[in-house]
């Protein structure tokens, strides 16, 4: 098992460095082994339904190479959702059921070693959420409880969360840390409805979230419309919040702005510490970069950081995702350091490309997700700020993702006139610069866009 370990991490190596930071952090990274019978075909697991579409849609191709390379020409390989995966294990290897269950556990607490306060690069952006990480570790239960923290796809809410399980791990051992994402605590709790003896899995359920000292929960946003999993949520945090144990949750956006959370939740979170993670200045993100290469020795010319952030000014994964792609590309053609030259010629498709497919219907859908709103009430004519957010942001993310005349943007939002295109696109423009929240807004639906 140590040896195929082993293999599928030289698969991920190669792999990595032939699609984009984003794709290979969503899809490709999260993937488990999980059986290779008679070693012909390799049997994996993604963490979602959804993941495995996404997957087999858009790297199904560059995965067959690299397993191909790596393992051999004759070796196929099929891809599980969680599912699947409990079928498959229940048929095949009924015995490993309880250890494979256990490792998945393991799994969910064990945190990043690279992810800690002394890497995390500190700037305007993100002083004050540091301050507040840094403060809850030393103190877990005493101080800014609980911790609230939000920001956009790849600010490094992640790496927070990660530094804060690290340094309490090494402070506190004796604590009991749990670490979970939303989609994890919802299907725990799912989980634990069905079977014969319901009572005694709803009281594992419970025993497993509330008998600990420090519990994080990240993507709490995807709690939205889920009433009986709030339910189940609310009784968890004033059961550890009473017991002066620490809650460290996290989110794309604040309390406010989840919608359909309850009352009494947004009550909670809004008694402890909120603060968001901004988007970071130039200065910041040049420093991150530096962090980056130096922390994976990479020999880089100042000239190419300098220009990885020009190019990308909202996702820190992202950002860093290009880097080592240039310097794998310059590695791969012999050279010590990486130039400017190899750069743009390594991420020319990253930073230019359109993706042909895309339409304002992708958009709407993706603000409407993102939202909680339905596709006629953005079209349609409300003028609730509910509503009127929502649609502006979608009239100018189509503005600006779509190369489309203002008259057929205005056609797809109900029929409005091209003025009101220009006024919508023109007003998120400028909140973009001045709110960081709308910033945020913005660079979550993109992502949602193209990773669809």
């Amino acid at each position: 098992m140590k040896e195929l370990q082993e293999l599928w991490k030289n698969v991920l190596n190669k792999i990595e460095i032939m699609v984009s930071a984003v794709s290979f952090e969503l899809w490709i990274e999260p993937l488990e082994v999980v059986d290779f019978p008679n070693s012909e075909k390799l049997i994996l697991a993604a963490n979602t339904e959804y993941a495995k579409k996404q997957l087999l849609k858009r790297h199904n191709e560059q995965l067959s190479e690299a397993i191909n390379e790596i393992f051999g020409k004759d070796v196929s390989f099929e891809v599980l959702d969680p599912n699947e995966k409990k079928e498959y294990i229940k048929k095949n290897r009924p015995d490993t059921n309880q250890t494979i269950i256990s490792k998945d556990e393991e799994k969910q607490n064990s945190f990043n070693q690279q992810y800690t306060f002394d890497n995390f690069v500190v700037g305007k952006c993100n002083q004050i959420v540091y301050a507040a990480a840094h403060s809850v570790a030393e103190n877990p239960g005493k101080r800014f409880n609980p911790l609230f923290i939000y920001g956009g796809v790849g600010l490094g809410k992640t790496h927070l969360l990660h530094a804060i399980g690290n340094y309490i791990s090494s402070e506190f051992p004796n604590l009991k840390i749990k670490y979970v994402t939303c989609e994890q605590f919802t299907n725990d709790y799912i989980n634990s409805l069905h079977g014969s003896a319901k009572e005694l899995n709803i009281n594992k359920f419970r025993e497993k979230y509330r008998l600990t000292d420090v519990l994080m929960v990240d993507d709490i946003q995807f709690i939205s419309n889920k009433n009986e999993t709030q339910e189940e949520f609310f009784h968890t945090f004033n059961d550890l919040f009473q017991n002066n144990k620490q809650i460290i949750i996290a989110s794309d956006r604040p309390p406010k702005d989840i919608a359909t959370l309850s009352d009494r939740l947004k009550s909670r979170f809004a008694s402890g510490f909120i603060q968001d993670m901004q988007v970071p200045d130039f200065e910041t993100r040049v420093a991150i970069l530096r962090k980056k290469a130096q922390l994976e020795k990479y020999l880089i010319d100042e000239e190419v950081i300098n220009f990885i952030a020009e190019k990308i000014d909202t996702n820190i994964r992202e950002m860093e995702g290009l880097l080592s792609k240039v310097y794998f590309y310059a590695t791969l053609l012999g050279k010590k350091s990486a130039t400017i030259e190899d750069a743009k010629e390594a991420f020319k498709d990253d930073l230019d490309e359109k993706r042909e497919d895309l339409n304002i219907d992708l958009i709407i859908d993706a603000v409407c997700k993102y939202f909680s709103v339905s596709k006629s009430d953005i079209v349609g004519k409300k003028k609730s700020k509910e509503i009127v957010e929502p649609r502006m942001i979608a009239i100018y993310l189509a503005c600006e993702m779509l190369d489309l005349p203002l008259v057929v943007v205005g056609k797809s939002f109900g029929g409005r006139d091209h003025t009101t295109i220009i006024h919508a696109r023109d007003k998120i423009t400028e909140q973009i610069k001045e709110s960081g929240k709308i910033k945020s807004f913005v660079t979550s639906i993109k992502e949602i866009v193209n990773n669809n």
